[in-house]
């Protein structure tokens, strides 16, 4: 009843119902070779009117030549700065009349080159980027300045404690002489050494078609896409790649803890890793589960204690990265446990960090969370991958680590079959109480004590 007198009753719409669940799997493509040696993955994405190419090119960092380190990363971002036809300037206009975005990146693997465009412009977007394939200007003003932006960046990644984290666990865990324990993109000494001549020579060394593969993924059904790639990059010609030995990887993953001293800090960065099998290992499927209930969403074990019970962290992610994958058994990943905490709280959230492997190692992981992490690993991945870009960015690191086509959608397969008993033995596996490396970035006065008491590994203190 109203002030006016007037009954009123509220009559709301009913409550909208899940639909049918549709059947999904992980798309396939299909696999070609043009003419000239280059691989090609294609994947017809019904809808998905912006097309996603991906093209890796072999031109690994271990390929580096000693002394130039971070010529890899030059030489990517370099592809955009000019060719035989268009000058810098010119390039970037010609892509974006195309709507079209690029990009390039150096890791282990290799480099790796990206493009996103309406699929009405694809071919004139694929054409600057084969240009910039085939013949790329790398024009000496162009690399010095390339040069001066990275060594710009190099004090702000040091300056960030989640990058000189990783920087000194690299450098922990691998031997001086492997190119896994130097930065991705070079140093300070490394990278003032490149010259527009290093960068020709390493593009000449290791860019070729016979070594790369493209993946192109969209709607691809209006397109006569074998005569768009034979117009692009079909005319990227080169000479045949010469084998490379590809070196073993050791790690020395002795329990240790290195605190990187930055006083004053109220905030300690916290890096816990080692390194493990990578992808073509069996056990990968339950070292992914095992990881995930660790420290894989709000809801894992690292979070329920470190968040929500003790309040030291907004949260602590457990992962596996893939750094070097290779059927022969030498492939590597890295295995890590990241976050950060007060500095007060620096102790304690160590101690209670390892309690919680501890536990898991004595006791198992329970069925509950291995249930929660499949339904969000496997069950959300119909989501994960509703762009072309998510499909092609897989397909391609399925092709940089040697892996089958089909490696994705099998993994959801095996994820799903792998039982609780089978996921714990992963993570007891990968994060061993006695056998990780720890790095802190934090006040070293505050802290190191606190740690030492815990009596997790031989504490040292370096410079931040």
């Amino acid at each position: 009843m109203t002030d006016t007198g007037i009954d009123v009753t509220m009559d709301s719409h009913p409550q909208p119902q899940a639909g049918t669940a549709k059947p999904w799997a992980f798309p396939a493509p299909e696999r070609t070779t043009l003419d000239n040696g280059l691989t090609v993955l294609r994947c017809d994405r019904p809808g998905q009117q912006l097309v996603a190419v991906e093209i890796n090119l072999d031109a690994p960092l271990e390929a580096e030549p000693e002394g130039i380190e971070g010529v890899a990363t030059i030489m990517a971002r370099a592809f955009s700065e000019g060719t035989d036809k268009h000058s810098a300037e010119d390039f970037a206009a010609e892509l974006e009349r195309c709507g079209a975005t690029f990009d390039a990146n150096a890791g282990h693997p290799g480099v790796r080159l990206s493009l996103e465009v309406p699929v009405s412009r694809l071919a004139k977007a694929l054409g600057l980027v084969a240009d910039a394939l085939r013949a790329p200007a790398f024009a000496d003003s162009e690399v010095k300045r390339l040069v001066r932006n990275r060594l710009d960046e190099i004090p702000h990644e040091l300056a960030n404690p989640a990058r000189r984290a990783a920087k000194e666990l690299f450098k922990e865990l691998f031997p001086a002489d492997s190119r896994m324990s130097r930065p991705r993109q070079g140093s300070e000494e490394t990278v003032e050494r490149i010259d527009a001549a290093a960068v020709r020579a390493f593009y000449d060394a290791h860019v070729r078609p016979v070594a790369a593969t493209a993946v192109v993924v969209g709607d691809l059904s209006g397109t006569d896409l074998d005569a768009v790639l034979a117009d692009t990059l079909g005319q990227w010609t080169g000479i045949g790649a010469e084998s490379r030995p590809v070196p073993s990887v050791t790690a020395d993953d002795t329990g240790r803890v290195v605190i990187v001293d930055r006083p004053g800090a109220v905030q300690t960065q916290l890096l816990i890793g080692r390194t493990g099998a990578d992808r073509h290992d069996r056990v990968w499927p339950a070292q992914v589960l095992g990881s995930y209930c660790l420290g894989g969403t709000l809801t894992s074990r690292l979070d329920r204690v470190l968040r929500e019970e003790k309040g030291y962290t907004y949260g602590v992610r457990a992962s596996a990265q893939v750094l070097r994958s290779a059927a022969d058994g030498t492939g590597v990943s890295l295995i890590a446990i990241q976050g950060s905490v007060d500095t007060e709280s620096t102790g304690p959230a160590l101690d209670d960090l390892w309690k919680v492997l501890r536990t898991v190692s004595a006791e198992g992981l329970e069925d509950a969370e291995r249930d929660v992490a499949v339904q969000n690993l496997v069950g959300v991945a119909p989501l994960r991958y509703e762009t072309a870009a998510a499909v092609a960015d897989t397909l391609a690191d399925q092709v940089e680590q040697h892996l089958p086509d089909d490696f994705q959608a099998q993994l959801y397969r095996r994820l799903a079959e792998t039982g609780t008993v089978e996921a714990t033995a992963a993570a007891v596996n990968a994060f061993p109480v006695d056998r990780l490396v720890t790095v802190l970035v934090g006040d070293a006065s505050q802290i190191a004590e606190p740690v030492k008491a815990l009596g997790i590994g031989e504490v040292s203190v370096v410079t931040g």
